[in-house]
């Protein structure tokens, strides 16, 4: 019988432009995932995301597949991103997926854990914090998702590519570190939470960090991105083990 234990993964990125990761996301889902007490996805899960009403195929098939998911049992949640923070209540419905605060405390076999997507650790990067600041205006948002459809299409592109444009200037510039998290500020959160244990992605950097929380031992998770790699956290009672699996070519 298998050990109870919990899911978690980040930064899939979906879209129709690579059904590689679509592909081996539905076979996570049906092969791995199915067995888990629970799947929390912390953003990102698309690489864009216009609005509830997009009727792009690729939308309704990662629905029907969740919420078969969700249906046979495992508890789905999610975690708004950067790039699906336009994600609503009327798809997490479809999907059958119960949305979560940015960041969130769960219980993991005993263990408090603080969960999130992770933009909000990389306070160096003082540009993205301010665009960050704007759209998380209820206000922006709500204007936002009532433009027409394709207008927000054409407005996500663009934001596509200053993104693109953003992250190059700062590999140009020998600064990657400016887009991590900011090193200070992840012991000042987890104390803030009363947590031991984190687990994050954005950064696209997979790894298990030491750091001391408040003179105690404590841990950070970064799930890593799927652009090459189906990579996702198994966490059990006593195992906490980070898993990565090659794309198919």
């Amino acid at each position: 019988m298998t050990q109870a234990h919990t899911l978690f993964i980040a930064d899939l990125h979906l879209s129709a432009d690579r059904p590689d990761i679509t592909s081996a996301f539905l076979h996570f889902i049906r092969h791995t995932a199915n067995e888990a007490e629970a799947l929390y996805i912390l953003g990102d899960l698309f690489e864009v995301w216009i609005g509830d009403d997009n009727p792009e195929p690729l939308l309704q098939q990662v629905a029907t597949a969740l919420k078969q998911l969700s249906d046979s049992g495992v508890a789905l949640y999610f975690i708004h991103g950067n790039r699906d923070f336009f994600l609503r209540q009327a798809y997490a419905k479809r999907c059958g997926m119960t949305l979560l605060p940015p960041a969130k405390v769960v219980d993991l076999y005993g263990t408090a854990t603080l969960i999130m997507h992770g933009d909000s650790l990389c306070t160096l990067d003082i540009a993205y914090q301010k665009f960050r600041k704007w759209w998380n205006q209820p206000w922006w948002q709500w204007l936002m998702l009532r433009l027409p459809l394709w207008y927000r299409q054409r407005l996500a592109r663009k934001a596509r590519n200053k993104s693109a444009r953003h992250k190059q200037q700062y590999m140009t510039q020998a600064q990657p570190h400016i887009m991590d998290v900011t090193p200070e500020e992840v012991p000042r959160v987890m104390a803030q939470a009363g947590v031991l244990k984190l687990i994050h992605g954005h950064t696209h950097r997979p790894a298990v960090h030491e750091l001391t929380v408040n003179g105690q031992a404590a841990q950070r998770y970064v799930l890593g991105d799927w652009y090459s790699q189906s990579s996702y956290l198994r966490v059990s009672a006593d195992n906490w083990q980070l898993h990565f699996a090659r794309l198919a070519d």
